[in-house]
């Protein structure tokens, strides 16, 4: 294992230790279990809170969204691993301003489980709370059977959408509708070149050949949907928007972000060789392209390989996109 790290027990909480060091204009660490992400500056008292959590290894997501305009606390667990229910728990007290919390996260089987049992600890506070699960991804299940998809890169447009909500002012329902409908209205699918390797595991999450790619796996290395030699950029792209348009159809007229997503180790220039096809497609399916988003959003620690999310938006969708939020990895003005 090439890795630059200390002891692999402590990379979460060094690695937390640097973030929040770094960019105390943003974050600062809440609780004792140094595993919960706040804002330095809290939201305004009647605030609608928003709370995500999940395993370290994917930043921007999780951690890195909280800020003004986006998530107001994050919990955070080992690489891959689901944090706490306890330091779920103290994401929502962090997160809470007296109008109730949104929990905004992935479909994954422990953070619902972990979340469940937060929302009942916080519940003898009168602290109250509702739910939006993000899954996003179409390589994991098929429409018939959308409740069991992955949350992936989709979460990074539903925490951009509810949390400008929550700055406008909306109430805890209001939140929620508008966070259910941006989940509701993304689509996600990845494909791999190469695997990573978890700090107190030293070893990769799956092997592959260095001529191979796997399209359709997820971000823990979970199995996609075929793996065969590694294909031209051209074929890439068209075959993930091929998936990505035939679960959500585009039409014309239709207005859609875009985000092209590096999952860790693919550069920016390759980034840029797929995002080629996707406006061509997107330009002949008659659709408009807004604030297309090209870049590293959503990790997998050093693996190679892009994912694809696709949001239709609405007037209101799109308004909250639009709106102003602020970050340390992603700033709209």
């Amino acid at each position: 294992m090439k890795k630059i790290l200390n002891r692999p027990a402590d990379y979460v909480d060094e690695m937390l230790d640097g973030l929040v060091a770094a960019h105390p204009e943003f974050y600062r660490l809440h609780g004792d279990s140094h595993r919960v992400v706040a804002r330095a500056t809290p939201g305004p008292e009647g605030k609608v809170g928003i709370v995500s959590g999940g395993g370290s290894g994917h930043l921007p997501i999780f951690t890195g969204y909280v800020g003004t305009g986006l998530l107001d606390a994050c919990a955070i667990g080992d690489v891959f691993a689901s944090p706490s229910a306890e330091q779920m728990a103290d994401a929502i007290r962090a997160a809470d301003r007296g109008s109730g919390v949104l929990r905004l996260y992935g479909n994954y089987g422990g953070d619902v489980m972990n979340f469940d049992m937060a929302g009942d600890l916080v519940e003898f506070e009168d602290i109250r709370c509702t739910t939006v699960l993000l899954a996003d991804d179409v390589a994991s299940a098929g429409p018939e059977e959308r409740e069991k998809r992955r949350g992936v890169a989709g979460m990074v447009y539903a925490f951009k959408i509810a949390g400008a909500a929550a700055e406008a002012g909306l109430d805890l329902e209001g939140v929620t509708r508008v966070a259910q409908k941006a989940a509701d209205a993304c689509r996600s699918v990845g494909a791999a070149l190469s695997p990573c390797t978890v700090p107190q595991a030293g070893r990769p999450t799956f092997e592959i050949a260095e001529d191979e790619m796997e399209m359709g796996m997820g971000i823990h290395g979970e199995p996609g949907v075929w793996r065969d030699k590694l294909r031209p950029a051209d074929a890439i792209a068209g075959e993930l928007m091929d998936r990505l348009l035939a679960d959500r159809p585009v039409e014309r007229g239709d207005r859609v972000s875009i985000l092209v997503n590096s999952l860790g180790a693919t550069p920016p220039e390759e980034l840029y060789i797929l995002y080629r096809v996707v406006k061509a497609r997107l330009d002949a399916a008659g659709a408009e392209i807004v604030m297309p988003l090209v870049g590293r959003y959503a990790t997998s620690m050093e693996m190679a390989g892009v994912s694809f999310t696709l949001i239709r938006l609405d007037e209101e969708l799109e308004g909250y996109l639009r709106a102003p939020c602020d970050c340390a990895f992603w700033s709209v003005r």
